[in-house]
């Protein structure tokens, strides 16, 4: 940790929380619905994008509008839920937290009324001076101005923080307020992907706290 990056912003989805083969197998039940293709982990990875809608409609073939991608937004959250007991953390997930000396908060895309419990079921809340999750009915876009929120009641600076993150959508978010990102393999995006990027990229949760204590 440097002096100026003394605040770690954790992703969940992907980052702390394993959660890939769930996502995998909720996005098929969403695109089932709609009569659209199987989708392998290794296919989702690389081809998942923001807005999530974009993805979809690449994915089915068709024009995706509001209404549609509120319903697969309902079904595949439905699945999710369905298995969310299956979920573990990151194997290092909590080895990683404990290895930041500084102070540490997580923002999720997820929503944030079950976001909050659920942090609490795997006993992190402890380690987070603010959990923030999606205030809204309907998700599926870019990050940026929910962690401009998420700093602001924070009262940080961006330039005081370092966001660590399984996507590109994580780095456009943290260089839209100025913070440093570090990007990690073992998530929801394809790792190659994430090597195109600007940003050190992690294969594990301890590396990438190594790397984000030198950013």
């Amino acid at each position: 940790m440097t002096a100026a990056r003394r605040h770690l912003v954790w992703d969940w989805n992907g980052t702390l929380l394993d959660d890939l083969d769930l996502v995998v197998r909720a996005t098929n039940v969403a695109f089932a619905s709609a009569g659209g293709p199987v989708v392998t982990a290794d296919e989702h990875r690389v081809r998942f994008r923001r807005p999530i809608a974009d993805y979809y409609a690449e994915m089915l073939g068709q024009a995706i509008d509001d209404e549609a991608f509120g319903r697969l937004d309902r079904i595949f959250h439905e699945a999710y839920r369905a298995g969310l007991t299956s979920c573990a953390l990151a194997a290092d997930a909590t080895a990683a937290i404990a290895a930041w000396p500084g102070s540490q908060s997580l923002l999720s895309m997820w929503f944030h009324d079950e976001l909050v419990p659920t942090v609490h079921t795997y006993g992190l809340t402890p380690h987070f001076t603010r959990v923030d999750g999606l205030r809204a009915a309907v998700g599926g876009g870019p990050k940026a101005e929910w962690l401009e929120k998420h700093l602001a009641e924070l009262g940080l600076d961006g330039r005081e923080v370092v966001l660590i993150g399984d996507s590109l959508d994580d780095a456009d978010a943290a260089a839209s307020v100025g913070a440093a990102c570090v990007l990690y393999t073992g998530g929801l995006s394809d790792p190659a992907r994430l090597r195109t990027s600007a940003h050190p990229v992690a294969d594990t949760l301890t590396q990438a706290v190594t790397l984000a204590r030198a950013c």
